[in-house]
């Protein structure tokens, strides 16, 4: 149990430290149903009792800062003064709600009361002017004032400001501020000085038409000091003669400005109580120009006549207003950026045409604080635009990255999307250098590129030129994908389209910057083919084009292949030496790059070359060392390779009976091949000249013989002339006639056929004894046909007698071949003429169509014969 209620008072203590410190910046408020609050920034009022918030409202995410007093601050007073405090802080944030005004802070979401807190919220603001002189009471700790200096040209603008801002209470509204003081002067985010504490500010009694009356409280010493005017910036009538006036408002900016060029930040003398608040006022009495050496000399009268003890003395705020002090030129630029909006667009144009120059005045923070401030509300008109940039851009050459970030690229993002006027593109350009070296890098490729891309795409030159000539400068950011999908493709586009030469120039310069930021294989696939495409030959180009080869060529990274050099590169340069526009200089750097290319080229491939000569002689060397291996087996045929292993079924597109007609035809030819010379038991009496004849002028005479009578008779003549009678009898009788019968009826294609009972058909034999040797089957009758065919010309014209055949010597033995001439079954020898006879006979195969019988010519046609050997 005890255990548990350890637990229990350790959570117990942890959420109330928790719901304290929440408590302390979120206050049970309704005003902070409408705004968030995160940090506690600066402190402001009297007494420095208001905490200032950093905010944003809820529902707009509108910046803001959240006013808050926590009554827990006055547990030290009396109930009497508690309620007076109160009293004196409600009044003053109402009378502030009721004023508008550019310097008078604005009030965003009036007073809100709770059990714990007041609170109100206004424009977002950096801190109280207290502050920044050093005051830290109800500020964060540590407090991050102590490195804050104020610039010369801050505090003359903020006591312009402030002196405006008591112009327009004195003369428009008639109203007695009667409090300026540090604490209620506040410096907003942008540097702009508000008039705020109106806690004890006094209202005209007097008609509108009559001079303006104030009501007069005496200072008392027994009130808290909190609930009266600071004692330090009190003009001195308030204790002395016991009267107030506008002119009292004018001793209390004297006296401020007193303070903000003091060394130590101190008012003149500073005062605790009454006495020595009149001890002052002799002292100013006698006050002296050599009192104030620290104040700039143009001022130094006029605080001697705002500190004078006699208010009539003291120059108004519209007087004040006009002094030389406040002709500075920074001055001036500030004033008019105040009043800007309220001009046409031709009087602004003429103003921001001039800013530039004027901002070299101007400190860096008052530059970004109240500068760019002003600026960002006329960027929404794109006619300002071209006038507005340079000065944001001018304005960022001093920034940080952070600052840059915080205050510039948040508005200079829209703009980068207008592609009117084209002036904006034009001053971006120029301005990318710097761009580049502040934005980051996902800004870059999210909005810096496609604004590139933009002004690749546009018409006009010189924002081409302008794109191309920063794009190298962050080369190294782009990723693989942009260069290859939208860079390059866009560059080679505009390099081709283009019709100014400089823009196909600096196309061609900055693809050279690019390439060693490319991949070698892009370099080879996209850049190098579009080379050639490009249309003009002009030096500059030409030397452009020369420039991208020799980077490709020399860069370790990239490196052309010889292969490319030979069939691309040399192709295309070679043609370009006979340009005759190029001057010597550029004559002489496009013919080196040739000589060093073909250098290359032969280097490489004589050194390929010895290589590959090198290996084939040691494989031969090998080869010749290698012990050869006789095999015992004589090595098989391809042919019998796969014989007698059952494979002959499975040889495509040859039937079985084909086959065995095949294996038949190749044991014939066996046996003609192997055969001895065979002579005849026989001999017949014709003569051995007319069987030689015969066998030489066989195919001759039967091929060169045509139907006509004349030729038949001179060749049956020329023949029989040396046959003996029976011989003749044999040839002229009928039945012994050789034919030729064609494809015709139920007759069948046969040579030679003595008679009727003994036929020998072409490739196939006869049913007599006659052993079927014949040479006239079917594979020889091919064989003839195939060498006929090869003659050369037509072989059946009357105008060839003889064809080349590649026979052999007339001198060869034919003798085997006499047993296979057909014969009659009475007489196989009657009839026969020896083939080693045919040769030196002229007796021809075909007989004569005029036969002893008269029977009709039985002789073939030259179409016949045609159709027999096809």
């Amino acid at each position: 149990m005890d255990v548990f209620n350890k637990v229990i008072n350790q959570v117990s203590s942890s959420v109330h430290s928790t719901v304290s410190q929440l408590s302390g910046v979120l206050p049970g408020n309704p005003v902070t149903r409408e705004f968030e609050s995160s940090a506690h920034i600066a402190s402001a009022g009297p007494g420095l009792l208001w905490k200032i918030y950093k905010g944003s409202k809820r529902s707009t995410r509108q910046e803001a800062s959240i006013f808050v007093f926590e009554k827990r601050q006055l547990d030290r007073y009396s109930k009497t003064d508690r309620e007076l405090i109160l009293e004196v802080l409600r009044r003053g944030v109402v009378q502030l709600t009721k004023i508008r005004h550019p310097k008078i802070l604005t009030v965003q979401h009036p007073l809100e009361e709770s059990r714990d807190s007041l609170a109100f919220a206004a424009e977002p603001v950096f801190a109280s002017l207290a502050n920044v002189l050093g005051q830290t009471t109800n500020m964060p700790q540590p407090a991050n004032m102590s490195d804050y200096k104020l610039f010369d040209i801050e505090i003359k603008y903020g006591v312009l400001q402030l002196t405006e801002g008591l112009a327009f209470l004195h003369n428009d509204v008639k109203l007695l501020h009667k409090n300026i003081s540090p604490e209620s002067v506040i410096i907003n985010t942008q540097g702009a000085w508000k008039v705020f504490g109106f806690d004890f500010c006094v209202i005209n009694t007097n008609p509108a038409n009559m001079p303006p009356s104030y009501v007069f409280e005496e200072y008392s010493a027994t009130v808290p000091p909190v609930c009266q005017p600071n004692l330090d910036y009190l003009a001195p009538e308030h204790v002395l003669s016991l009267v107030q006036s506008q002119a009292s408002d004018m001793f209390s900016l004297g006296m401020l400005i007193y303070t903000l060029y003091s060394p130590d930040r101190k008012c003149f003398k500073p005062v605790r109580d009454l006495q020595q608040f009149r001890a002052r006022a002799q002292e100013l009495k006698k006050f002296t120009t050599g009192k104030i050496q620290f104040v700039p000399e143009e001022l130094r009268e006029f605080i001697k006549l705002l500190l004078n003890v006699t208010s009539e003395v003291r120059p108004d705020a519209h007087q004040f207003v006009k002094i030389p002090f406040f002709h500075d030129i920074g001055i001036k630029t500030l004033t008019y950026l105040d009043s800007v909006l309220q001009w046409d667009n031709l009087q602004k144009s003429q103003f921001y045409k001039g800013l530039p120059e004027a901002l070299t005045k101007l400190p860096h923070r008052v530059k970004l604080q109240r500068v760019v401030a002003c600026l960002a509300h006329d960027l929404g008109q794109s006619a300002m635009v071209p006038f507005i940039l340079p000065s944001l851009l001018e304005i960022a050459q001093g920034c940080t990255q952070k600052e840059y970030c915080s205050y510039i690229l948040p508005l200079i993002k829209p703009l980068m999307t207008l592609l009117e006027p084209v002036q904006v593109l034009l001053i971006m350009l120029q301005n990318m250098e710097l761009l580049l070296k502040l934005t980051p890098a996902e800004d870059i490729q999210r909005h810096v590129l496609p604004m590139l891309y933009r002004g690749l795409d546009s018409d006009t030159p010189q924002i081409h030129e302008l794109c191309l000539s920063v794009l190298p400068t962050f080369a190294g950011l782009l990723d693989h994908s942009n260069v290859k999908n939208s860079l390059l493709p866009r560059i080679k586009k505009l390099c081709l389209n283009t019709s100014t030469l400089s823009v196909r120039v600096n196309c061609l310069l900055c693809v050279g910057r690019l390439l060693e930021h490319l991949d070698k294989w892009l370099v080879l696939d996209e850049v190098l083919p579009f080379l050639p495409q490009i249309p003009s030959r002009e030096p500059a180009v030409l030397m452009g084009i020369l420039g991208i080869y020799k980077l490709a060529l020399n860069h370790k990274k990239l490196g052309i292949t010889k292969e490319i050099i030979a069939s691309r590169v040399l192709p295309f340069l070679i043609p370009l030496c006979i340009e005759n526009g190029l001057t010597i200089p550029q004559f002489n750097a496009l013919t080196a790059l040739v000589k060093d290319m073909f250098q290359i080229v032969e280097t490489e491939h004589r050194t390929k070359l010895e290589q590959l000569n090198s290996v084939k002689d040691e494989q031969k060397t090998l080869a010749s060392t290698t012990p050869i291996v006789m095999p015992k087996s004589k090595p098989i045929e391809l042919d019998s390779a796969f014989s007698g292993l059952g494979l002959d079924n499975y040889v495509p597109g040859m039937s079985l009976k084909q086959k065995q007609q095949l294996a038949q035809q190749q044991d014939s030819l066996k046996v003609f091949s192997s055969q001895p010379s065979i002579e005849p038991k026989k001999v017949d009496n014709t003569p051995k000249s007319v069987t030689k004849d015969l066998s030489s002028s066989l195919l001759d005479d039967w091929v060169s013989s045509t139907p006509t009578s004349s030729k038949k008779q001179s060749f049956n003549t020329s023949n029989t002339h040396n046959l003996s009678p029976t011989d003749q009898t044999s040839k002229n009788s009928p039945s012994n006639t050789s034919t030729f019968i064609g494809n015709t009826g139920n007759s069948q294609t046969g040579l030679m056929s003595p008679n009727s009972n003994t036929q020998w058909q072409m490739g196939k034999p006869n049913n007599s004894t006659t052993p079927n040797y014949s040479p006239f089957t079917t594979q020889n009758q091919n064989f003839m046909n195939n060498n006929l065919n090869t003659a050369g010309s037509n072989p059946w014209s009357s105008s060839h007698k003889a064809i080349s055949y590649n026979r052999p010597d007339n001198s060869q033995n034919w003798s085997a071949f006499d047993n296979l001439l057909p014969g009659t079954n009475t007489n196989i020898n009657t009839g026969k003429v020896p083939m080693n006879k045919m040769m030196s006979h002229n007796v021809p195969l075909l007989p004569s169509s005029n036969t002893n019988s008269g029977a009709k010519s039985a002789g073939l046609s030259n179409d016949d014969i045609m159709d027999l050997l096809s």
